[in-house]
């Protein structure tokens, strides 16, 4: 079942899954995840319609976004551990049942106390289960090849809403908001529950202890979640994590509300309209960057990877700010600034497995990924707030743009050499 792999720089032997094994699981795994994307990637259009059917203004129909990124990420740890006990399938197939099932509900919902329940809680729930287990598999299937694998993954949660953008869309013009959301929510649990029934966990796979790797210096030690949580670098990753986070979060929820401000919501580009030729481009390169990324980092390192992507989004958003009237560069700079966020989700949990090892990865990251939680918060009803209180998307657009870059420069000035020093 195990095939061996040999590592030129070490001369050390790796024993991996059979090659054809794990590519089968890789693409189960983005099956799921795809499944699971489009609560939160094509949120944004249905703002509007919730907004009108429930009478709230926007900051309180935010909550709900916020409440399926937190309930998506601060519970990972606690499913991460069950998955961990009680293997990926029965987990993984109740989180997708569980995602598409809150569409399902919110279709019938009539106040935006049943909205938060369903849209937010139980799909924030559904969601974390699947996109946490989905990873913590990953690092295991695929210890010489992290970063690609993770981030072709995460690229299933985030290329997936590509093709429901357009179609929910239509289906909302034409069919209304209840029957949009009905009938894709019973689609995509289908699609995951089916997809769920072939994953496993990998068996046998042993890394000798000094084998070396292009992103470390030597194979590193299992760290159990407790001691981790004990070491100022795991809180350095937690913090960098939650800025990107809150950056790339602020678009992902506000985008058709600020493109609708800039007046290039509806204007036609290449014969279709703005926002969503702009949502499916993103969903695109928010896709594409993650496993590219991951893979440039395997072999760039990490944290020069970080550096440079972290500054392109903070670049391009600037860039998008300057120009926000030409509908053209909105288009297009949406998709760089999406190529310079989305491969958060292959780069930090690639450099966790990589310092504290893959026995407690699900679990670990799991902790990690509450980050993203917070992100939520900060990215979406308080920025929200904050341009109903100043009346500008230029505070809240500085506040994004200068997280990216602090992030970037955090990578390379700091969390690059405090990560050698912890490794050796």
């Amino acid at each position: 079942m195990n095939t061996v792999a040999e590592n030129a720089s070490a001369g050390t032997a790796i024993a991996l899954p059979a090659a054809r094994e794990r590519w089968i699981q890789l693409a189960l795994g983005m099956l799921c995840m795809m499944a699971i994307s489009s609560p939160q990637y094509v949120w944004t259009l249905f703002t509007k319609p919730l907004a009108a059917k429930l009478g709230v203004p926007l900051s309180e129909l935010q909550v709900t976004f916020s409440l399926l990124i937190v309930l998506q990420t601060f519970f990972s740890p606690f499913q991460g551990a069950l998955i961990e006990r009680f293997g990926p399938r029965r987990l993984i197939a109740l989180g997708t049942v569980l995602s598409g099932l809150s569409w399902v509900l919110a279709a019938h919902v009539h106040s935006v106390g049943l909205l938060y329940l369903s849209y937010g809680v139980v799909g924030g729930l559904g969601t974390g289960i699947v996109y946490v287990g989905v990873v913590g598999q990953m690092v295991r299937w695929f210890p010489d090849r992290r970063g690609l694998a993770v981030g072709m993954v995460a690229a299933g949660y985030g290329m997936g809403a590509i093709a429901t953008t357009f179609p929910i869309a239509s289906a909302l013009a034409q069919k209304g908001l209840e029957a949009t959301l009905w009938q894709f929510g019973l689609l995509f649990a289908v699609i995951g529950f089916v997809a769920s029934q072939g994953l496993r966990s990998p068996q046998g796979v042993v890394l000798p202890e000094h084998t070396a790797t292009r992103t470390s210096a030597k194979a590193t030690v299992d760290v159990p979640t407790r001691e981790m949580l004990r070491t100022p670098l795991f809180w350095l990753l937690f913090a960098m994590m939650t800025m990107m986070s809150t950056s790339g979060l602020m678009v992902t929820s506000q985008m058709a509300t600020f493109a609708k401000d800039f007046g290039v919501a509806g204007v036609t580009v290449l014969g279709m309209a703005a926002l969503p030729l702009a949502l499916t481009l993103d969903r695109f390169t928010n896709g594409l960057t993650r496993p590219l990324f991951g893979w440039v980092s395997d072999r760039w390192g990490r944290e020069n990877t970080m550096c440079f992507a972290f500054a392109l989004e903070g670049v391009a958003m600037a860039l998008w700010l300057l120009t926000r009237e030409n509908a053209v560069l909105f288009v297009l700079l949406s998709g760089v600034v999406f190529l310079g966020w989305g491969e958060i989700f292959s780069l930090f949990p690639s450099t966790l497995t990589d310092t504290f090892g893959t026995r407690y990865a699900t679990t670990n990251y799991g902790w990690l990924y509450i980050s993203q939680g917070i992100g939520s918060i900060l990215g979406g009803p308080l920025a929200a707030l904050m341009h109903e209180k100043l009346g500008s998307w230029m505070p809240v657009f500085g506040v994004a743009i200068t997280l990216d870059v602090a992030t970037a420069l955090l990578a390379i000035a700091v969390l690059k050499p405090a990560r050698r020093r912890y490794l050796r």
